[in-house]
């Protein structure tokens, strides 16, 4: 979700971006993370948009390479995921361990502007979702390094507050709804009570990938597909019931797709669609391995999504190093290994 050339190592000096970085997490905490996330929605379809159409004429604009618009304002220290939603997402950690709200997870909760430590704890994270972006981006890092971050950065606001990195398993296991499903007293809280089982999360993964993957075919972006499954949480956010959250399905539709159509399936733009259904249902499955292990049993948000981006991007680059891919939106492991 970003491109190798915007943030260099000289981000984490350069001034600009650490106040702006500071003001992007601090806005992610003062109005929630989740609507935080759907205004990143937003501004990647406006972003991709106008590249797409031939208005933004950044350098380096490309297929694998997000425009200027999508990068600075949707990918940037603004609305970036690794800024707002994981500022955000602190925000309501630490807001829970003061006793100021009484569920860490609850990610469509907004700060407002009463607690000013409350935004100061989502400006820090901020600018730590922001320099660890720049790093991962200086070592080509070969996935991407936005939902690697988003990741970190809660495991980093679990251990800061004082909270369990897995948290207390119950059942038979950290894979063991069953607790949930008997509404059990110590029960752990599931992601999405509407999207956990198996057959539903591969069905899902399927048909969004393979959404995601036409919309590459159909733009030549990889990111647009993004924008729509990010915006389209303004649902949930709003209360619609059984909204399905797709993210992290159709962003891997997409670049599974792109990866195929310039390697193993190159001149058959069905075989490169199946390949993004595959990516999605692999998206799909690690969002819920994620909310099993990470998410369900710890008493803060720990992101599904960002998890499975970042081993989807992974699996891509592997793909990317034995020729079934041909092209990869990140470094690939020659750059990163030097």
């Amino acid at each position: 979700m970003v491109s190798p050339t915007l943030l260099q190592f000289g981000g984490l000096t350069d001034p600009t971006l650490l106040l702006t970085a500071f003001a992007g997490g601090a806005f992610g905490a003062a109005i929630g993370a989740l609507p935080a996330f759907i205004f990143t929605g937003f501004m990647v379809i406006a972003g991709e948009a106008v590249r797409v159409l031939g208005i933004d004429g950044a350098e380096g604009a490309s297929v694998t390479n997000a425009g200027g618009f999508t990068n600075v304002i949707g990918f940037g220290p603004l609305f970036g995921p690794h800024v707002a939603f994981a500022g955000g997402a602190a925000a309501a950690a630490y807001a829970a361990k003061q006793g100021y709200i009484d569920d860490g997870k609850n990610i469509l909760w907004a700060a407002g502007t009463q607690k000013i430590d409350v935004l100061g704890v989502g400006a820090f994270f901020g600018l730590f979702g922001h320099a660890l972006v720049t790093i991962l981006v200086g070592i080509k890092w070969p996935t991407d390094p936005i939902a690697t971050t988003v990741f970190v950065s809660a495991l980093v606001h679990r251990v800061a507050f004082g909270y369990s990195i897995i948290g207390e398993v119950t059942g038979d296991g950290l894979f063991d709804v069953g607790p949930w499903e008997r509404d059990e007293d110590d029960a752990p809280g599931i992601w999405l009570p509407w999207q956990y089982k198996w057959s539903g999360v591969v069905a899902i993964g399927l048909i969004g990938g393979l959404f995601g993957g036409y919309t590459f075919q159909a733009t030549e972006s990889v990111f647009i597909s993004f924008g729509i499954a990010a915006a389209s949480l303004v649902f949930l956010q709003g209360g619609t019931d059984n909204i399905p959250v797709t993210h992290h399905i159709m962003f891997p539709g997409a670049f599974g797709t792109m990866g195929a159509s310039a390697g193993i399936a190159s001149g058959s733009p069905a075989l490169a669609l199946i390949f993004g259904g595959l990516w999605g249902a692999g998206g799909a499955l690690l969002g819920e391995v994620c909310n099993r292990v990470f998410y369900m049993h710890g008493k803060t948000h720990v992101d599904p999504p960002a998890f499975a981006i970042a081993l989807m991007g992974i699996l891509a680059a592997v793909m990317t190093a034995i020729g079934v891919f041909d092209a990869n939106i990140w470094f690939t492991f020659e750059t990163f290994l030097g």
